[in-house]
């Protein structure tokens, strides 16, 4: 290949990515900094690789830690000229490999990889002697059954193990080292492999078959592991495996990003690669073209504190985006009051024109995700859930997909695509513009949205096409985008990025978490909030509440943030401003029983759910039929106005005033002012003007118009 197609390839990359992309064959560990632009440099090393005549695209296997992942460096390599790449994930790779050499291996067929482990924890821990296991308790020993087969740690070695690194386990070790017993038997009686079983089974192939490794190790001669600092034991096993007595591997990780060490993950290997080859070519990718110079700032602080063994790999990163806002930070009197909060001001982000895939709320863990998901019904803001079913698993998509791959029959190719499958969509019930009620009905309508809008990213294509990509992409588990604000945790957030981002519930207990009990556990949840500043491009805003439901002692913010301005705006000239006291609002109490109310719908209502209902049917009907007409006249979901909970709380408090009004929670400024005087009209009696008949443009800016929707 010539000169000037190698320099091609160099072409806008800054020096330290050109360096790391045209390093000689062998050892390469690439250091690369959160938003360094370490996906390009690995494509484009890859490519250099293909186009200098080292190795072709088949040669090369690029092990990834999700499927997106994956599929978006297959996307960028064909992006590149480049095809043939065997990318996937560790258990993707290995999967393939296993089923082609199960006949030489096992004469006869792979033993059945197992979706869910569930019902064989659940019988091994019967077999073992554990009584009282709930759902919660067999999902608590699964996650530790995962833990210790990732580590390679046999049933016997366990209790030692554990109490070795001082791991909090779930139960019993003596019970936990049973129930594993048990559980590798039931397998085995059954015939069966879980995802440990996968790797450990593909590493012993080539480990005990020399015909399999040399077969293997003929096909791929470059081995290339993103997010090398969150390899486990039992996936080194298997790189060591494939590798052999070979060197030709690239790895690339951000020791300060190692926040998975619950399940195995460890940093070992990135730290320890030059000690394993002395003559490996380190490069250090610092320059952040992701966030603003503050939102780096902020996180050069915090993890410029750290003492963990990472920290001799820390980054220092360096801003190359223009100057944006600095990071606000709030206290709020309780969790609930920082949802509401929350949720106002992604409103007023998506008022200002921002996307609302372009937001994000991150907390520290799923249990929090409730307030958020209520407090962003009750605002009208759609959601995605992080961690929900697989995209294109989930019913909607696989009936839509069905409709359109019937529709090619009768495709004349004359519409343009997006139209064509908004046409076939018909056949499943879906429509652009009947947005139902309910966040899993939004959440579905919108599923098959971002359907639609894949269609007008792909134009050019027919409908046969389309649904040939979609295929790929389901093989690849590459899903679109859904159009709505992000709720994940900060776990689940690794490896994404979004222009505005909440990092919510930053209080001592909470992160870190009062689990939290050794060095090593803290300086990782200091990495945890570090990942999660790491994710915001332009906006970032941090909170905690004082108390969990207004009642209680008062918490403190993180230590993490301790020097930072937590809690304390930052004046232009830099200093903070004193900080100013806050009064914690007293507890919610049932109107009727006086129980603290905690959960954000007893709170709305003013009563527990087991209370029960003082509700004016009459006045609930009206306002039900004023908001219909409201909501149609604003060619908005009737929930935009009004959730149906908010209703019942009106009909059953009957506000008579505007105090009394905004005393229910989630009636905030906006909603007073555009439905604040028809609803006090309502509970009064009184006639209110058709909205058909009124001017719409303040209930057309409360809401937020996307891809010609409301």
């Amino acid at each position: 290949m010539t000169s000037e197609a190698l320099r091609t390839i160099l072409a806008g990359l800054d020096e330290e990515q050109a360096a790391a992309v045209s390093a000689d064959a062998g050892p390469v560990c690439i250091l690369a900094g959160a938003g360094t632009g370490k996906t390009r440099a690995v494509t484009h090393r890859i490519a250099y690789r293909v186009r200098r005549g080292d190795l072709r695209g088949q040669h090369v296997m690029a092990v990834t830690f999700t499927s997106r992942a994956a599929g978006e460096l297959r996307d960028r390599l064909r992006g590149l000229g480049v095809t043939g790449v065997n990318a996937r994930t560790f258990h993707a790779a290995a999967l393939r490999q296993l089923r082609f050499f199960a006949p030489r291996l096992y004469r006869g067929d792979l033993p059945e990889l197992l979706d869910t482990t569930w019902k064989f924890v659940s019988i091994a821990a019967a077999r073992a002697g554990l009584r009282r296991m709930d759902k919660t308790k067999n999902r608590d020993l699964a996650a530790e059954l995962d833990w210790a087969q990732a580590m390679r740690i046999s049933p016997d070695e366990y209790p030692a193990a554990v109490a070795k690194i001082d791991r909090i386990p779930p139960m019993d070790t003596a019970d936990v080292a049973k129930a594993y017993a048990a559980y590798i038997e039931a397998k085995e009686r059954a015939g069966v492999m879980d995802f440990a079983d996968l790797l450990g089974r593909t590493a012993a192939a080539l480990e005990e078959h020399p015909d399999v490794a040399d077969q293997i190790r003929a096909q791929y001669r470059l081995f290339v592991v993103d997010e090398y600092q969150d390899v486990n034991p039992l996936q080194q096993r298997l790189l060591d495996a494939w590798l052999g007595d070979r060197d030709d591997l690239t790895v690339v990780g951000d020791a300060s990003q190692t926040i998975y060490s619950f399940n195995g993950a460890t940093s070992n290997y990135l730290i320890g690669f030059t000690r394993r080859f002395p003559d490996a070519r380190v490069v250090r990718l610092v320059r952040d073209y992701r966030s603003t110079p503050q939102v780096v700032s902020l996180a050069n602080g915090v993890i410029g504190q750290a003492r963990s063994a990472e920290a001799a790999l820390r980054l220092e990163l360096v801003g190359q985006r223009p100057p944006g806002p600095e990071p606000r930070f709030d206290t709020y009197p309780d969790e609930i009051a920082e949802a509401n909060a929350v949720a106002d001001r992604c409103a007023t982000l998506l008022a200002q024109g921002m996307p609302a895939r372009e937001i994000a709320v991150l907390y520290r863990t799923n249990a929090q995700s409730e307030a958020y998901e209520t407090a962003m019904a009750e605002a009208g803001i759609a959601t995605v859930v992080s961690g929900a079913e697989r995209f294109f698993q989930r019913a909607e998509v696989r009936a839509a997909i069905v409709a359109m791959r019937q529709a090619i029959h009768t495709d004349t190719g004359t519409e343009p695509l997006a139209s064509t499958v908004v046409t076939a969509l018909e056949a499943v019930g879906w429509r652009p513009h009947d947005l139902p009620e309910g966040s899993a009905a939004r959440e579905r309508h919108e599923a098959v949205a971002a359907l639609v809008r894949l269609a007008h990213e792909h134009e050019d294509s027919s409908l046969e096409e389309f649904v040939a990509e979609l295929g790929r992409r389901a093989a690849a588990q590459h899903a679109p985008t859904i159009e709505g604000v992000t709720l994940a945790s900060l776990h689940s957030a690794k490896g994404l990025e979004w222009d505005a981002v909440f990092l919510v519930g930053l209080a001592e207990g909470t992160l870190p978490t009062s689990r939290a009990r050794t060095d090593a556990r803290l300086e990782e949840e200091r990495r945890l909030l570090y990942v999660g500043i790491t994710r915001a491009k332009t906006r970032l805003f941090l909170s905690y509440a004082l108390t969990r439901s207004g009642s209680g002692r008062n918490r403190e913010a993180t230590s993490f943030l301790v020097g930072h301005g937590f809690g304390a705006p930052v004046t232009s000239e830099g200093k903070p401003k004193p900080k100013s006291k806050r009064r914690s609002a007293g507890p919610v109490l049932c109107r009727q029983c006086g129980t603290s109310l905690t959960d954000g719908r007893s709170r709305k209502l003013g009563r527990c759910e087991d209370c029960p209902s003082t509700m004016d049917e009459g006045l609930f009907e009206r306002l039900r039929q004023w908001r219909k007409e409201t909501a149609a006249a604003a060619g908005v979901p009737a929930y935009v106005v009004f959730t149906d909970v908010t209703l019942i709380a009106i009909a059953e408090q009957v506000p008579q005033n505007v105090s009394e009004l905004v005393a229910i929670p989630g009636i905030g400024k906006r909603k007073l002012e555009t439905y604040g005087t028809d609803v006090l009209a309502i509970v009064a009696g009184e006639e209110v003007e058709t909205p058909a008949n009124r001017d719409l443009s303040s209930i057309r800016l409360h809401n937020v118009h996307t891809n010609g929707r409301y």
